[in-house]
């Protein structure tokens, strides 16, 4: 019974839909524009960096305060910490509020670690940007970033935790399939981070 508690708590928290909800305060449909994925990703492209940024920390944030008052307040262990991120990244990925769509679900994974093994956090973007920004796919630099971070952490933190880990990466890559697809075919949309963040700063120089 503790357990589908945990999975019902995560799961209805990453249904809260922040990455549709950040560009509707703006007047914006993220379903009808980009790629219509309910993401951080496609608020960045779509909006700009700092949307994109807004958008990504609170999606972070719906899993990062459901694992931290469980640890901290209800003392649940790390690796059932690991499950109700676990189940918010499903709800952000298949929201009960948009009628089981939604985004991939790396903000709310980055959110878990957060909660539960924050230095771990520092690992993943350290993967993550760097190829990011030299290839500007930002599917792979999330898919490379999960899928080796699992590797560490079944080295370092053991069975239970290297497991949901590995969880988060497998449902990462089924979320990813059609981006996966899309690079083998040399068609994966590209995103510069860097322009995304100047597009937004010139916008608000010229008001």
């Amino acid at each position: 019974m503790k357990y589908v508690l945990f999975a019902l708590i995560g799961y209805v928290m990453g249904s809260i839909p922040f990455s549709f909800i950040v560009p509707l305060v703006r007047g914006v449909n993220i379903t009808k524009v980009g790629s219509g994925n309910v993401g951080g990703t496609n608020v960045l492209r779509s909006m700009g960096g700092y949307a994109g940024a807004v958008a990504m920390i609170l999606d972070g944030l719906k899993a990062f305060i459901p694992v931290i008052i469980a640890r901290g307040v209800f003392g649940v262990s790390l690796a059932e910490g690991m499950m109700i991120g676990f189940f918010a990244a499903v709800g952000h990925s298949y929201s009960i509020f948009l009628k089981f769509r939604g985004g991939k679900a790396v903000a709310c994974t980055v959110g878990t670690l957060s909660g539960t093994l924050p230095w771990y956090v520092a690992v993943f973007f350290g993967i993550w940007i760097p190829i990011v920004l030299v290839t500007q796919y930002v599917s792979l630099g999330s898919v490379l970033a999960l899928g080796i971070l699992s590797g560490i952490l079944f080295l370092t933190e053991g069975y239970a935790v290297g497991l949901w880990m590995l969880a988060f990466f497998g449902f990462s890559l089924f979320r990813h399939r059609k981006n996966v697809a899309a690079l083998f075919r040399g068609e994966e949309r590209k995103t510069d981070l860097i322009a995304a963040f100047k597009r937004k700063h010139n916008e608000m120089k010229n008001r």
